[in-house]
């Protein structure tokens, strides 16, 4: 079955995660390592809440934030709300899980601003129209069996969030083709259906990251209703200028045609309020870019546009053309494109297969390798010990650079102590990595 019928899938999510949520609750919300203590579970939270933090400056400078309201959709433990409380007069979490509701009452007890609610699993019922600055969600649309319900969550938080609110969430965007959902693989959801849902429900899309990936990232503002009826008219009144072009990852003023780095970064000046990635043109080289971040202002009154560059473009001086709602956005530009550096095969990270906190530490009997810039990696083969590993499980977690996740079993025979790790693709030898079996 592609989905679970709708009409069931709130009970099972809630069994199943009250379940999880008994049986190690830290793990299910994080799926960092087994039976975690407090302090390092709360602590993976940290960098995440930064990250969302950022988000924060696209609400009115200056405002008052003792009075902000901020909800989090599936906040488990509360292990995000404990972190971004220090930025809102309130931050209220909806869980479907009685028992993970339980658990993060008692963990943020010490926190007065910070309220935990159930849900029913489908909307946010208890919380009345306009009512928060900035809604967010992390790794839980992922885990929803139901269109309908992301879907319904998602139309939710356009009616709980005051007009000019953010909302930042995650929801996973592989390709959908051959895939099966229940209550821990939910549904995977494509950008094109979220640019499309942005724009039927005026929402103004601001960033729409990691494509194709489980961890696709979306920004959205709450727009008042019929606000597009007069975009093109305000478009016309306005030319942005780009003051200057980057590499996105870095200041250099150059970007590869292709592979992890091939994003640019256009600083613009007097960019319209209303621009957003929706109806934006990104023309490099004659070819559509895939724009994916419009940031907001920063001290010097610039913004950043973020764009993919297109497949195929060739290195050399590159004309570029934004223009938006099919009008020019800024006047014509240049941009210096460069060859690619070659795919250079490297092992980014070896954990054990489940505790991936417990690095090369084994403690499950299997290990998982992320392996980057590799073209083949049916070539990818293992050894510990001189021994070889049995059946190998490729998984490519995100096309760009590319980065793939590679699973097996320690071999029979490889009992508790030190062992040597060693690795090739192909030809290529890596430098073994030693292994502590436990």
């Amino acid at each position: 079955m592609a989905e679970m019928a709708d009409s069931d899938v709130c009970e099972r999510m809630r069994a199943d995660w009250n379940r999880r949520a008994r049986e190690d609750a830290k793990y299910y919300a994080a799926f960092g390592r087994r039976a975690q203590e407090d302090e390092e579970f709360f602590a993976t939270g940290e960098g995440l809440a930064h990250a969302l933090e950022g988000e924060l400056k696209r609400l009115p400078a200056g405002a008052d934030r003792g009075a902000w309201r901020a909800l989090e959709i599936g906040c488990g433990l509360g292990r995000l709300m404990r972190p971004l409380a220090r930025n809102f007069g309130e931050i209220h979490g909806v869980d479907v899980s009685d028992e993970m509701v339980r658990l993060a009452r008692e963990k943020l007890r010490g926190i007065p601003q910070a309220h935990v609610h159930r849900t029913e699993g489908a909307d946010l019922a208890a919380f009345a129209d306009d009512s928060f600055e900035f809604v967010y969600s992390y790794a839980v649309f992922q885990h929803i069996p139901s269109r309908e319900v992301v879907f319904n969550y998602l139309c939710e938080a356009r009616r709980v969030l005051k007009t000019g609110g953010i909302f930042r969430f995650q929801v996973n965007g592989l390709p959908a083709q051959g895939a099966r959902y229940d209550t821990w693989s939910g549904v995977r959801i494509g950008a094109g259906e979220i640019g499309e849902f942005a724009s039927e429900n005026d929402f103004q899309l601001l960033a729409l990251e990691g494509a194709l990936t489980q961890y696709q990232w979306v920004t959205l503002r709450k727009q008042p209703r019929g606000w597009r009826a007069g975009l093109v008219e305000r478009a016309a009144a306005r030319v942005a200028h780009i003051r200057r072009i980057t590499n996105a990852h870095s200041s250099e003023p150059v970007v590869p045609s292709q592979g992890r780095f091939a994003t640019a970064s256009f600083w613009l000046e007097d960019l319209p309020e209303d621009c957003d990635l929706n109806h934006l043109e990104a023309v490099i080289g004659g070819s559509p870019g895939t724009p994916t971040y419009l940031g907001p202002p920063e001290a010097h009154g610039l913004q950043r546009l973020n764009v993919e560059l297109p497949a195929g473009i060739e290195s050399g001086l590159e004309p570029v053309r934004l223009a938006w709602l099919g009008r020019p956005l800024t006047p014509p530009a240049t941009l210096r494109v460069i060859p690619p550096g070659p795919l250079v095969p490297r092992i980014a990270a070896v954990t054990d297969g489940t505790d991936l906190l417990s690095g090369t530490r084994i403690v499950t009997g299997t290990v998982k390798v992320h392996v980057e810039e590799v073209a083949h990696p049916e070539q990818f083969q293992a050894s510990i010990d001189g021994l070889p590993v049995g059946d190998t499980d490729f998984f490519c977690t995100d096309p760009r650079p590319p980065l793939w996740e590679v699973n097996f079993k320690l071999p029979e025979g490889i009992g508790p102590g030190i062992h040597s790790l060693e690795m090739q693709l192909g030809s290529r030898r890596f430098a073994p990595v030693r292994i502590e079996v436990r």
